[in-house]
């Protein structure tokens, strides 16, 4: 039972006065510092966490209304430019950087009134299904210390689940968000494609990035991406929110069609997690939901269509750390080239290295139409499959993982081994649909995650159905 009652009420009794901004700061910091043994945080942002919480209580004192958030604390995962603490992408080659700006999705939690305690671990610059890529630690899953906690965002549901925080923000490039909420057993939502500004986020794969909230509940999901969501002038890419907002849920599945994809359903697929979900499907069907196969042939294909263009994005966006402008600077390059070759090669980690290489590699002349062009047709073929089932079916469903939380070390010297965690969820980020995963029992004590997908821009049905779903499968 966790120690953080819903963000709603949180927010409501900040107002109100009957919580102090300022003791739930307190909490939160004194919970990360207690359990500091999972290496879910790598700073905390106490000194200017502590002064918004004082500044609140001293509004909410004249009278002054606060907003939806009021004190509410979170954590934000540690590719968000945040104030009050350095932005390192868990990478040493960002190490003492300290943002100019924050991420547009901090500033419009801010101005709801929640506060930044901290920021979470992850693999260096969101490379990983694990955490363990971390250029500074390994983060340890909330339910067995020997086990992983998911990644890229491992630091931000690990740190949800251990209570440190009611909310953590996390980045969602190829199930990043829904993976670790699978391994850890909490809520985790990627939203629609160009939902929720990227603006001030360290940049992975920029066609598939997206920004989600890991939660609890599905309640807690739908605030924090109700009041994050919306244009901003300073991503080109953003779409309109829905006029409803994502909040005040009804929460309801009467009529709701949902296809079990028989892709995901297969070989591959640990045998009692496939139990578990074939016993939240029963349960489903018996509170009357009409479920039925669906097939989207091309998936199989998906994870080699994603770790060709994700690779590719990848190789673009890191060459912007190059040792001169901003992050680590070699100390000892006698010339430019130099400063360039030792600054990055001291700087990335092996898995940054990989990916550069890769993209590279698929983007150089004479394998672009091998490579790239092909994986690119393929993503457009997807798309026109997802929207061919979204044209008989409501929804998707299916595992959010193949496993449950696997041993740390085990696929660590096993690159391709590790990239296939992600098979269930790389498909979702390539044709840019929403999609959330919540607990769905667990295996040997460890949690198992179920994976709900809409249409594109239908996030609030998507939020209904997960709501409904939590409470008929719990």
């Amino acid at each position: 039972m966790s120690q953080w009652p819903l963000i709603t009420d949180i927010a409501v009794k900040v107002q109100s006065g009957e919580l102090k901004a300022v003791d739930l700061v307190e909490q939160a910091l004194a919970t990360i510092d207690a359990k500091k043994e999972f290496e879910a945080i790598i700073a905390t942002v106490s000194e200017r966490a502590r002064e918004r919480a004082a500044e609140i209580d001293e509004r909410v004192a004249r009278g002054e209304a606060i907003g939806r958030l009021a004190g509410v604390p979170f954590i934000a995962k540690d590719n968000f430019l945040t104030f009050g603490s350095q932005t390192t992408a868990a990478s040493n080659i960002l190490k003492g950087f300290e943002a100019p700006y924050q991420a547009t999705a901090i500033e419009k939690l801010e101005a709801e009134g929640a506060i930044v305690v901290a920021k979470a671990n992850l693999d260096a610059f969101a490379h990983g299904s694990s955490t363990e890529n971390s250029d500074y630690m390994t983060t340890k899953n909330p339910h067995d210390m020997t086990r992983v906690p998911g990644g890229s965002s491992g630091g931000s549901a690990a740190a949800v689940v251990l209570d440190m925080a009611p909310f953590a923000l996390g980045t969602d490039t190829g199930g990043s968000i829904r993976l670790p909420a699978a391994f850890t057993g909490s809520v985790g939502l990627k939203p629609t494609y160009g939902l929720v500004s990227r603006s001030g986020v360290v940049a992975m794969a920029s066609s598939t990035d997206v920004v989600g909230p890991i939660t609890r509940n599905v309640d807690d999901a739908a605030i924090v991406l109700d009041v994050m969501s919306g244009r901003d002038e300073l991503d080109s890419t953003m779409i309109d929110r829905n006029e409803l907002g994502y909040a005040n849920l009804e929460g309801d599945l009467a009529g709701k069609k949902i296809g079990v994809i028989k892709e995901y359903m297969g070989e591959g697929l640990d045998p009692e997690v496939k139990a578990q979900i074939e016993s939240a499907i029963d349960k489903l069907k018996v509170a009357g939901v009409e479920v039925k196969e669906v097939s989207l042939p091309s998936l199989p294909l998906a994870l080699a269509c994603y770790y060709i263009i994700c690779p590719a994005e990848v190789s673009s966006n890191l060459s912007r750390y190059d040792g001169q402008r901003y992050g680590f600077s070699h100390p000892e390059a006698g010339t430019l080239e130099e400063s360039y070759n030792k600054s990055r090669s001291a700087g990335f980690g092996n898995e940054a290295k990989r990916r550069i290489m890769i993209g590279t590699y698929v983007l150089s002349s004479g394998y672009y139409d091998a490579y790239y062009r092909k994986a690119q047709l393929l993503r457009t073929k997807l798309t026109k499959e997802f929207e061919a089932a979204f044209s008989d079916v409501d929804l998707l469903l299916g595992p959010t993982a193949p496993v449950t939380a696997f041993e740390i070390g085990a696929n660590v010297d096993d690159p391709l081994q590790m990239y296939l965690t992600d098979i269930m969820t790389v498909a979702v980020n390539l044709v840019g649909v929403p999609a959330i995963s919540i607990p769905a029992g667990t295996v040997n004590g460890l949690p198992v995650g179920l994976q709900l997908i809409a249409p594109m821009k239908k996030d609030r049905e998507l939020l209904n159905a997960a709501k409904t779903t939590e409470r008929i499968i719990e």
